[in-house]
Parts: structure tokens; sequence; C-alpha cells
């Protein structure tokens, strides 16, 4: 037999016998949110996304990838144009990063439905969890309402009776306040939804102080959040009202902005850089290598998403194209996630456990968070029973 017999047997044996390796960088496509004052939340998403990538040399689960990103600029149908393009123009069969609800109710049907995979770093609206849930739709972060149930729960058990809730009037508020009160039981003073983007909550905290409330509990992401804590310590109104929320309003960038207004605040997350597990401290040291900064919980959360579309590229030998297998490695999430336990539950939302952090000043004068208790264990989200894939 000749070389050249020998060469081609071999490679047709290969072929045969070898696993299906993508020939060339699997493309993956990020719309995500990098201007406006919430912009920083989309950079923390695509930063631990591909600090990631940057750990596997260019590759995820051991496939070449090739991440493409683009500014939604919180606008829906600027996320849709996005979406639009990566499919017919880059040819990708998975996305990632939207931040805000309402661009994820704007991208996220139509694509699941076209034949892609979206794979959720952080929006994960009522609506996608239960009646409107996708089999081609993927969770890595929470449902919206989980980390508010944590800290209903906690004010309710700390016999708080009269909380005055604030958020914006978008579908993440919504679901905000809706799963506050799912575990809080006691009376309401104020129930307010304020315009998405706001930076002025001067009338807002009038009607506060007026109501006397015993809490305050928020939900304001990115700038919003940072304008309304320091407008509310201006008011002198942390002196006597307690405040609770979530950690999308306590992320480590804004306690950096906020400063000592935020200390004593406690906040629901399912994530905080002192969890203690080998996976979560490999990557908060990493990360602070790379970028000189604690991440946040939206960088958790992109690290997170990158590592479970890893393991299913793995698990396909990069074909996204065999969507039933593609499907099936991600339902069994087979990576390290750097919140410990995690698995998926019916709807393809995470089950996991909920923690209560406080924002503590350290020894060095920084502001940060530090879990204080486990609110929940093995926590799944209140539509999964209405899921019908």
């Amino acid at each position: 037999m000749t070389y050249r017999r020998l060469a081609t047997a071999g490679l047709i044996m290969g072929l045969v016998t070898g696993p299906a390796i993508a020939a060339e960088p699997v493309k993956i496509g990020m719309i995500t949110t990098l201007s406006t004052k919430a912009g920083y939340l989309g950079e923390d998403i695509r930063d631990g996304f591909r600090l990631a990538i940057n750990q596997g040399e260019g590759k995820l689960g051991g496939i070449p990838v090739e991440l493409l990103v683009d500014d939604d600029g919180r606008k829906p149908g600027k996320g849709k144009q996005i979406a639009e393009r990566f499919i017919k123009s880059n040819g990708t069969k998975i996305l990632t990063g939207i931040v805000f609800s309402n661009v994820a109710m704007a991208v996220v049907p139509k694509v699941t439905r076209d034949g892609v995979f979206y794979i959720s770093p952080n929006a994960g609206p009522s609506r996608l969890a239960g009646k409107g849930c996708s089999k081609n739709y993927f969770n890595v972060a929470w449902q919206n309402d989980n980390l508010h149930e944590a800290a209903g729960q906690y004010v309710n058990d700390k016999q708080f009776k009269n909380v005055y809730l604030l958020a914006p009037n978008y579908p993440a508020g919504k679901d905000a306040l809706a799963g506050f009160k799912r575990y809080y039981k006691g009376d309401v003073a104020g129930e307010v939804y304020t315009k998405l983007g706001q930076s002025d909550y001067a009338a807002e905290l009038a009607t506060l102080r007026a109501a006397r409330p015993d809490a305050v509990f928020f939900f304001l992401p990115g700038g919003m959040g940072i304008n309304f804590l320091k407008q509310y310590a201006q008011a002198g109104l942390n002196k006597s009202i307690p405040v609770f929320g979530p950690a999308f309003s306590f992320d480590e960038r804004i306690l950096k902005a906020v400063g000592s207004a935020a200390l004593g605040v406690r906040n629901g997350s399912q994530w905080s850089h002192d969890l203690d597990n080998p996976a979560n401290k490999s990557f908060v040291e990493a990360f602070r290598a790379a970028y000189g900064r604690t991440p946040t919980l939206y960088a958790s959360q992109g690290y997170d998403a990158a590592h479970l579309i890893g393991s299913a590229l793995a698990a396909t030998g990069g074909k996204p194209e065999d969507m039933d297998g593609f499907r099936s490695a991600l339902e069994k999430a087979d990576f390290d996630s750097v919140r410990g336990n995690f698995r998926f539950g019916p709807n393809h939302h995470p089950i996991q456990d909920l923690y209560i952090r406080e924002v503590i000043q350290t020894p060095e004068g920084s502001v940060t968070n530090r879990i204080e208790t486990k609110v929940f264990t093995d926590h799944s989200d209140a539509y999964a029973s209405e899921c019908r894939m």
C-alpha cells in the first residue's frame, strides 16, 4: 500500500471513529448592554464570559469559539436587529448576553422558535419560565423573582410589618415585587413603579417618608440603584428606615460608587465572592488578576454561561446544529458552577441555593458584601409548573 493510500485510509478511519470536531470556531453571539448608565452590567457579563474563553486559550469545552459582541443600548428593537444579523449574516446558533428583561422578551421567543439556542446569563422574566418557556431557552442565572423571594423571606423572618416597595416599570421590576410579596406576609406601605433609567427620586422619597414604613425594599439595577441609594442617604432616611433589596442593587460596582451609604443593607443573592467552593475561589482570583476589580454577580453569571455552553460543545464535538444532542448536554449542566450546587429544573431555570448578604466595611476601608445566612436550599421558581415544552 502506498503512502498516499495509507494516509487516505487513516483519514477515513479517523472520520469514522473519531469525534466530530468543528472545522472552524463556533460563533457565539452576545447581545448585551454596554452603553447607558447600566452599561457596566453588560461589561461584567462580557468580561466573565471572556475570562472563561481566555482560560481555555480561545476554547470552551476544548472547542475553538469566536465571541461576537454588540451593544443593545437597552433597546428591545436594537436587540432584535442584532440577533437577526448574528443569525443571518454570521450563522450563529448560540446567543447569550441580554441584561434587561424587556430586551429578552423582544428577542428570545423568536430566536428559539427559529432553532437558535439562547443561554441567558441574566434576564429571567416570568413568562419565559412559565407559559412562554422554550426547549431552546436556558437561564443559567435565575428566574427574575428568585433573589427578591430570598429578601422577602428574610424580611418576614425579621418580623418587619409595614414595608415600602419600589421598582422600575418593566418586566423585571414587576417580577421583583411579585417575588418579594410571595414570601413577605406583612403590610405594604406603598408600591411604586418608577421609569426605567430614572435618575431623580426626590418625589418618590418624599412619598416614602410620608408613608412612614418600618422598612424599604427596592430593586433598581445599575446607575438607578446608585442614584437612589445616594439620595436616600442624603435625605437622612438610612438612619431611621432600614433598606433591603436584591444583589442587583448592591453589586460591587454600585457599592464602590455609593460607599458608606450602603453599609448594613441586606440583599438577596445566589452568589457572592466569598462563597467557599474551589470553582468560585479560582474564578474570583482569576477575575481580579485579569481586570483589577472584584467580580459582580453579573460577571459570575457570564462565566457560568460560558462554561455551560462549553460543556455542551464538548459533548457534541462543537456541533450546536446537533440540536437534540446539544440540548441534552445543556440540560445535564455538567460543569463546575461558581455557585456550587446547580442544576436545571423542568423549565430550564436553575434550582439553587439563595442567600442574604450584608454590606460591610473591610479592614482596608472598602465596602463589600459578605454572606450572612442561607435562606433557601435547592430553591426552584414559581412558574415551572406552567411550562409545557
